[in-house]
């Protein structure tokens, strides 16, 4: 069973995850962790606190001369912005934010209690989990990438470069579309048989559970509902070489709850960020009276960044199903149960 538990808050000391499931006997280097934080800092409409953190990830705990044990794997990333002690109060929940939910829930009556941990940064470190996770996929050949296909309403990079720009100015924020792509996934991850165990259920909670991301979609998605069956299912081939195939792809890699071995393919919709550089109307909750809603140091436009979160995301929802179907203790097992597999699937 593969799971991961992250702690910290955005302005705390560190942000850190432990990763329980990763079989023994794999290769582990910081750099290749580290490659996929930095790609996550980027991104034209980034704010002022990627210049300061320089995120990069300590190994605590699970490896030995750089090999996995089998045992929980300790991550952690250092936060350079340590202040939590330090900043103001804040009084004025920002609307489309966790601010006001998480105040009424639990009791508070300082908004930061609740913004400290609802902030994004807490993906930083589930984009180091699913990096490590990366890692384990490639050694099966299958890999995850992500693109931009709008923000702002824009599809070519010219226009969405000027359209932050002009959000920048008016002291507002985008959102936008991004997709994901697994490629080399094998047919027979996830499950018809229960709910839970569906592989399009867990690829759909991690996606949405980004913050921001208020949609998500798999293949011809939302498209379904303007067509007919017989122009949207995907027709079954078989030859020799190949063994069964497609020759379209609109179920986007997942029918009835598992892979089918296609391409799996994810869009996902991220909402504008919450913090407004001209605030929208919010109140007091000490005060009750109207007000202003409070600012935080934010980003203009993260989606580029949404879309790297996405994938490792997507990388530990893979894995954690190819697990399930070929063994966790060690990776010298499980390649010879993912051969075997695909020769049998040849026969059938």
């Amino acid at each position: 069973m593969l799971r991961f538990l992250t702690a910290g808050e955005s302005h705390g000391k560190a942000i850190l995850a432990i990763l329980e499931g990763i079989p023994a006997g794999l290769k582990i280097e910081e750099k290749e962790i580290n490659r996929e934080l930095i790609r996550r800092q980027k991104g034209f409409g980034r704010g002022k606190r990627m210049q300061i953190e320089r995120d990069r990830v300590i190994i605590l705990s699970g490896l030995r001369k750089g090999i996995s044990l089998g045992t929980p794997i300790g991550l952690l990333i250092e936060n350079r912005d340590f202040s939590i002690e330090k900043l103001p109060p804040r009084f004025c929940p920002r609307p489309g934010h966790a601010d006001l939910a998480g105040v009424l829930k639990y009791g508070f009556k300082d908004v930061r209690d609740v913004l400290e941990r609802a902030s994004a940064r807490e993906t930083a470190i589930r984009v180091a989990v699913g990096a490590v996770c990366k890692i384990f996929l490639k050694e099966f050949g299958i890999s995850i990438r992500s693109k931009i296909l709008s923000i702002g309403g824009e599809n070519k990079i010219s226009l969405i470069k000027e359209k932050i720009k002009e959000a920048r100015e008016k002291k507002d924020t985008l959102g936008g579309i991004f997709e994901v792509i697994a490629k080399g996934v094998p047919p027979g991850l996830g499950s018809y048989v229960h709910w839970d165990r569906r592989l399009d259920t867990r690829l759909a909670q991690v996606i949405i559970s980004i913050p921001g991301v208020k949609a998500v979609e798999f293949g011809l998605g939302f498209g379904y509902a303007q067509k007919f069956g017989s122009e949207v299912h995907d027709a079954i081939y078989y030859n020799k070489i190949k063994g069964y195939f497609r020759k379209t792809n609109n179920a986007g890699g997942l029918e009835g709850g598992l892979s089918n071995g296609e391409d799996i393919v994810i869009r996902a919709c991220m909402k504008p960020i919450s913090t407004l550089g001209n605030p929208l109307d919010s109140v007091n909750i000490l005060t009750k009276k109207k007000a202003k809603a409070d600012i935080e140091r934010s980003d203009i436009c993260a989606v580029e960044s949404a879309g790297v979160i996405a994938e490792n995301n997507v990388a530990y929802v893979i894995v954690d199903a190819f697990l399930e179907k070929f063994g966790s203790d060690n990776l010298f097992q499980i390649k010879v149960s993912f051969k075997n597999y695909l020769k049998s699937i040849r026969k059938i």
